[in-house]
């Protein structure tokens, strides 16, 4: 599989369908992988649980990653995957609607790579997404992902 995905990691059904209107809106056509909270994140990214059939050598471009989920929270959900050699190098954006600076300090200390606040006008957000996707999909050059020894 060639084409980059994303891996949205959103249980809001209402910001979820936001932001996959906004990248259709933008014109990314990459596969969304859509996760509904961090528990299933997890399952997906290390191949377990419902997910368990996966390839897990088939990681995303980039993962969006609210912060507030049921189950696992964006924070722990972060900390795994920059614990686990076969996803730390993965880029983590945190896209969000937390004000608070306790988040971004947290989510900064566990090794996001950037903190998005999600706008609340749709045409300003529609906006942060295609620059979003512009930057992590076309431009940013990703690390490639540790091999197994």
């Amino acid at each position: 599989m060639d084409e980059k995905m994303i891996l949205l990691v959103e249980d809001n059904p209402n910001d979820e369908a936001l932001t996959l209107r906004a990248l259709k809106k933008s014109k990314i056509m990459n596969p969304v992988v859509v996760v509904r909270d961090g528990a299933e994140a997890l399952d997906w990214l290390f191949a377990r649980g419902q997910h368990a059939a996966r390839d897990a050598t088939i990681l995303p471009q980039v993962m969006l990653l609210d912060l507030k989920l049921p189950k696992v929270s964006g924070i722990e959900v972060l900390r795994a995957v920059r614990e686990d050699p076969r996803t730390k190098r993965l880029p983590v954006v945190l896209l969000t609607s937390s004000r608070e600076e306790q988040d971004v300090i947290a989510g900064y200390d566990q090794g996001a790579n950037s903190y998005v606040r999600k706008p609340v006008d749709f045409a300003d957000f529609a906006e942060a997404i295609r620059q979003l996707g512009l930057y992590w999909l076309v431009l940013n050059e990703a690390a490639p992902p540790e091999r197994g020894p």
